[in-house]
């Protein structure tokens, strides 16, 4: 038997529960859509192939390290780049104590000449000393960042780049050196170089390949030891 002294919902209060139903459920629909993608994000996070290492002509550029090492990283980097100054003296010198010396990464240069005819033109002095000796480049590399003027101003003739060459007192032909830069010797590397840069998307200096892969972090050193890490892993 009914209970006669229960009132009846009014029609009211009848569309007014079925519409708390309606938002309780359109809540409870949008919680398990965005756990889905959630799910899905992640799954392509941790699923997604990794990219084919990049190419490259390790043999045929500055090396610093043993031939053999497991990780292999190229600097691709523009003399005129104040940035790639501090990756020189702040972030070379503990890859070369903490990796290089201890046979785990040898370290390669590549120009990326993105900022002026000063680049090509240092770029041509640096290529010119390697070809001669590949000790003598390193000495090189230090004292053109070491000595770097401002960004802005016109300094790489082919006479300061010789006289800096002459200053550090490196084992090379100098007049070859002043004739490799004024014939421009090898534009045809530096041209393949940044040919490789712009096939690579890279877009600004420097820019590391660490086993083939591009990482942009070059002045992280903390992100750089983490990324040399994984490498020697294989991952």
């Amino acid at each position: 038997m009914s209970n006669p002294s229960k009132k009846k919902p009014s029609y009211k209060e009848q569309r007014k529960l079925q519409r708390q139903k309606e938002q309780a459920g359109m809540r409870r629909l949008m919680w398990i859509t965005a756990a889905v993608v959630v799910l899905l994000v992640a799954a392509l996070v941790i699923f997604q192939p990794k990219s084919d290492p990049a190419a490259i002509p390790y043999e045929t550029m500055p090396s610093l390290g043993e031939a053999n090492a497991p990780v292999k990283i190229v600097e691709l980097g523009d003399y005129k780049c104040p940035s790639c100054q501090y990756f020189s003296q702040q972030i070379e010198p503990k890859l070369k104590a903490d990796y290089i010396d201890k046979g785990i990464v040898s370290l390669h240069f590549m120009n990326f000449t993105i900022i002026g005819p000063d680049s090509n033109t240092a770029a041509l002095a640096a290529q010119s000393i390697f070809h001669q000796n590949n000790e003598a480049y390193w000495k090189f590399y230090d004292a053109i960042y070491k000595n770097q003027p401002d960004e802005k101003l016109p300094w790489a003739t082919p006479q300061y780049l010789v006289d800096l060459a002459r200053k550090e007192a490196l084992p090379i032909d100098f007049d070859k050196l002043q004739q490799d830069i004024t014939s421009k010797t090898y534009q045809k590397e530096i041209d393949q170089h940044n040919a490789f840069a712009n096939k690579n998307r890279v877009s600004s200096t420097p820019t590391l390949f660490i086993n083939g892969q591009k990482f942009e972090d070059a002045n992280d050193y903390a992100k750089l030891k983490a990324a040399i890490d994984k490498a020697q892993k294989g991952e």
